[in-house]
């Protein structure tokens, strides 16, 4: 229970988003299924769309918690490991999910004022929930570098 809560605090945005949405692609579901069973199927087939849609929502949600949680341990290690610095938390300062985990690492290794700080000297508050790179442009969701940074978080191979 301690590490699914060690999760969900790392990330919390990507887990409510994802179990919200399995939540209502199973409601969707189940207003197909009725539907079939009374033999409205345009209309079961309209819910099963739906429920699936949300299904893939809740999918990238709750993998994106899982990426914040590998990114929140490695920001750990790297705040024990050489202490509280900008140059650690600028990579992350661009999405809420990002800072969400950087802040629950920098909580958990005694930085989190100081982290805490650098984010609002940047101009970041609690209701910045949308990555920047989507502020500026909303396809950038379906765009290969969008998704690999977000789903492999880490040191980029030098070429």
């Amino acid at each position: 229970m301690k590490n699914a809560l060690r999760y969900v605090k790392a990330a919390p945005w990507p887990y409510m988003t994802g179990v919200t949405s399995l939540l209502l692609a199973i409601g969707l579901k189940w207003a197909g299924i009725i539907h079939w069973t009374t033999g409205d199927f345009p209309q079961a087939a309209v819910f099963g769309w739906w429920g699936v849609c949300w299904l893939v929502v809740a999918v990238f949600a709750l993998a994106d918690g899982v990426s914040r949680h590998r990114e929140y341990k490695r920001i750990k290690g790297m705040l024990l490991k050489y202490g509280f610095s900008e140059r650690i938390l600028e990579p992350l300062a661009r999405s809420r999910c990002q800072r969400d985990a950087a802040l629950h690492a920098a909580r958990e290794s005694g930085h989190y004022e100081r982290a805490r700080d650098y984010f609002r000297q940047l101009g970041y508050r609690w209701y910045h929930i949308l990555p920047d790179t989507v502020v500026r442009n909303p396809f950038s969701f379906i765009s290969p570098t969008f998704l690999r940074t977000s789903f492999m978080p880490g040191k980029k191979a030098r070429v």
